[in-house]
């Protein structure tokens, strides 16, 4: 609702100081996408970026390009010296498998002074050195950001007020933003993963071609549709109960925290971020990390990165059955088998990646680029639609292609 009413307060203010001052524009617009192509080695599960996504390449297309595409636009509006309005736009592969547009950011910006700005509205969680652009593929190095520590914190914005201060020390600039708000993201499985109380804390500093980010955000998130599993588990008495109590999915505190640190002075570069995340629930804890380099050869961009993720326990013996009646054996024996395939989606692995970018012509980059991923024993990895001759573990190689582009 707050989205939708401050979408209709700036077509309505725009629409009047366009009558009243016909002086310069006051309107900016841009745009970027990506148009890709994904194929994996693996044809028992379908290989993808995140949570929010039904299929990927593997088992459902042998060659998918809904991995990685998709075209945004942003418009920006100033309506007086100090307030601003910036709306973002997003099609690509949504839960339900349209390319249905949705709203990535929708939020006023009021710079009190040169240095401290407010906004509200949907504003980006700037959790990971490039979760400000994340979806802007053409300002990233990478086909996609390394999926072991972007996976880790899957949304990318919250609905609230976030409030920046900039101090300048000499060269140096330091950005400290804290955010509070709240989301809603649908999932394929059903239902959808709510956030509420969503607050966190980053801070950036920048020196020259140094950037460093320290980042903590933390939420009472629910997840509706694992929930219905923990009910049942707790019809089975005390040791029921006490399962899920530890596993289930409502309300629990979900935390992030994320140090990056990278070192571009033009000719090449050099980035990693390390993070780790707690979810109080079946989803896990556990650490993250990538580094990732590159030289730049003419309009040629070869790099090299390795990510590694890692979780905690992957199974759990789950109800006791010795001790039940032969009539709740068999429910109670199908609960443990469901609960072990949720622990089974941490994600517990790590990839070698080897790429290229072209940047073949004005604001336009060819990429390529080779994963090779080495999963962990009772581990599914960033794989989804599992088929019954999936076998967890194992090494999957995958291959990306894609032109990224901005306008």
């Amino acid at each position: 609702m707050l989205t939708r009413i401050a979408l209709l307060a700036v077509a309505l203010y725009a629409a009047g100081a366009r009558a009243d001052n016909p002086g310069p524009p006051m309107f900016s617009f841009s745009g970027f996408g990506t148009l890709g192509v994904v194929h994996s080695s693996e044809d028992q599960a379908d290989f993808t970026t995140n949570i929010f996504k039904p299929n990927g390449a593997g088992h459902s297309h042998r060659w998918s390009a809904d991995v990685d595409s998709l075209i945004g636009v942003q418009g920006t509006a100033v309506l007086t010296p100090k307030l601003s309005a910036v709306l973002q736009v997003i099609a690509e592969q949504n839960y339900d498998n349209s390319y249905r547009p949705h709203i990535e950011w929708a939020n006023f910006n009021y710079q009190f002074t040169s240095n401290f700005s407010v906004r509200i509205g949907r504003t980006v969680l700037p959790i990971f050195l490039v979760s400000d652009f994340v979806k802007v593929g053409y300002a990233n190095p990478w086909v996609r950001p390394p999926v072991e520590v972007y996976s880790i914190a899957p949304i990318s914005y919250s609905d609230g007020i976030d409030a920046s201060y900039r101090v300048k020390i000499g060269k140096w600039v330091d950005t400290l933003r804290g955010s509070y708000g709240k989301g809603k993201y649908k999932l394929t499985a059903g239902g959808a993963a709510k956030g509420k109380k969503l607050w966190g804390i980053s801070n950036t500093a920048e020196y020259g071609p140094t950037t460093l980010r320290i980042a903590y955000h933390k939420a009472k998130v629910t997840v509706e549709s694992v929930n219905a599993l923990f009910d049942a588990f707790r019809l089975y008495g005390p040791e029921g109960i006490s399962i899920a109590d530890k596993y289930d999915a409502a309300d629990k505190p979900y935390s992030v925290l994320a140090l990056g640190a990278s070192y571009d002075p033009g000719k090449w570069f050099v980035m990693g971020e390390w993070g780790y995340y707690d979810t109080r629930s079946v989803f896990g804890k556990g650490p993250a990390w990538y580094a990732s380099s590159g030289y730049r050869i003419g309009k040629f961009t070869p790099y090299l990165s390795y990510a590694q993720v890692k979780a905690d326990n992957l199974s759990d013996p789950g109800l006791s059955v010795s001790a039940l009646p032969p009539s709740l054996i068999g429910s109670a024996n199908v609960l443990n088998a469901t609960l072990n395939a949720l622990l089974s989606t941490k994600l517990v692995q790590n990839t070698i990646s080897i790429g290229g970018r072209w940047d073949f012509m004005r604001n336009t980059a060819f990429k390529l680029q080779y994963d090779h991923t080495r999963i962990g024993n009772g581990s599914i990895g960033r794989f989804i639609n599992t088929q019954p001759g999936y076998q967890p573990g194992g090494t999957v190689n995958v291959f990306s292609a894609a032109i990224q582009f901005v306008f």
